[in-house]
């Protein structure tokens, strides 16, 4: 019988065998991943992500699970992306491949599911938003919340037991999994918890963040921007609209720190 820990460990030999199939040092630490039953905590995902965000059996018809992995980035990546006004070409590069890896990820993950005789449902890892709301209507990130892989910090990134400095990525699937939670705390970030920081505040080179509010559509211009005015990225494609400067060097970079109080 198929097993969580049977996903996980798929998960895991896919992230680890990245870099050998890059002939690179690869820029990831082991995956997380959760899973829960297909059930109304869904129906909350035109509430609390877009309007016409999918449901899971949007995706998948006989939809019965939903799972969620997140893969984190080295230390050392997110350490040479923390100086400066602008990303650094690594995290543009990781950016890029990272996209690619979700997809094996997702993939190794349904060729184990379909092996067992269960179908399931995938999206792209990322750009499957709308340009003009900058929404998308597959959140991985929302998905990962109502999974219980993560809470949302102020940055409005998910922070999950090993972090922020991370990629998502997701899929639904006909199997039972039951419910395989990751979070034991209500927040992950210190100043929602009611603490003080607010560091990603701070470290935002265009103040698109506040203590309660996002200003999308600056954070955005700015992603954009730095693909144009980096000479660094000038092979990397159009689609690299990288930034990362809330989540590199923060409290919650690499853990939850609500967790370690």
């Amino acid at each position: 019988m198929l097993t969580i820990d049977d996903l996980r460990k798929t998960a895991e030999t896919c992230v680890a065998e990245e870099p050998a199939r890059l002939e690179s040092d690869g820029w990831w630490q082991p995956p997380l991943l959760a899973a829960a039953p297909v059930d109304s905590r869904f129906d909350q995902l035109p509430h609390i992500a877009a309007a016409d965000h999918l449901r899971p059996t949007d995706l998948l018809p006989t939809a019965r699970s939903v799972i969620v992995f997140y893969i984190p980035f080295k230390p050392q990546l997110v350490q040479e992306n923390k100086p400066g006004q602008r990303p650094c070409r690594n995290w543009g590069l990781a950016y890029v491949q990272t996209n690619e890896l979700i997809g094996r990820v997702s993939l190794a993950i349904r060729d184990l599911l379909a092996a067992a005789g269960f179908r399931s449902g995938l999206t792209p890892a990322t750009h499957n938003f709308d340009p003009v709301r900058l929404m998308a209507r597959w959140s991985h990130k929302h998905l990962a919340y109502l999974v219980n892989l993560g809470r949302f910090g102020v940055h409005h990134l998910l922070i999950t037991p090993a972090g922020c400095t991370g990629r998502l990525g997701s899929l639904v699937t006909e199997a039972e999994l039951g419910e395989h939670p990751l979070m034991d705390t209500a927040e992950a970030c210190l100043l929602k918890a009611g603490m003080q920081c607010g560091q990603c505040i701070e470290a935002c080179p265009v103040d698109a963040l506040s203590a309660d509010d996002f200003d999308r559509n600056r954070c955005w211009q700015r992603l954009n921007e730095n693909y144009q005015v980096l000479d660094c990225f000038a092979d990397l494609p159009a689609s690299t609209d990288v930034c990362g400067k809330c989540t590199a060097l923060m409290p919650c970079s690499f853990k939850n720190p609500v967790d370690q109080l």
